[in-house]
């Protein structure tokens, strides 16, 4: 049974800086695309950044985009979110996911596996 663990959230000021990691057990790493998204209070669960098996593509929500990045570790079955210039809006629970098939399908739901979230607060 595949298990995603996260951690490395906290509370950071605006402008600051966090790293996120998820680490994968129970099956193959190097066969799962992989994803973070994150969740709000009382808003729906959002696409953050995607990255395929082999970690030579990424895609990012335009939110996101040039302030994130999204890495892996096959080696160490181990996906990392960088996240630098921080916003107050970037607070959410922000959750790993994993799933075999190959896709350009971003959706939540096209993501077959799930970590139980990590809080990052910012604070303005």
């Amino acid at each position: 049974q595949v298990q995603l663990i996260e951690s490395g959230g906290g509370l950071v000021q605006a402008g600051g800086s966090l790293r996120l990691s998820c680490a994968v057990s129970g099956g193959t790493f190097s066969i799962y695309r992989m994803g973070w998204f994150r969740q709000a209070p009382g808003k729906e669960r959002e696409f953050v950044a995607h990255i395929s098996r082999s970690g030579g593509s990424t895609y990012y929500a335009d939110s996101v985009k040039g302030r994130f990045t999204i890495s892996r570790d096959n080696a160490k079955k181990t996906l990392y979110l960088q996240m630098n210039s921080l916003k107050p809006e970037d607070t959410a629970v922000y959750y790993c996911a994993a799933d075999h098939v190959d896709s350009s399908d971003y959706r939540a739901s096209r993501y077959g596996y799930w970590g139980q979230g990590t809080q990052v607060t910012v604070s303005s």
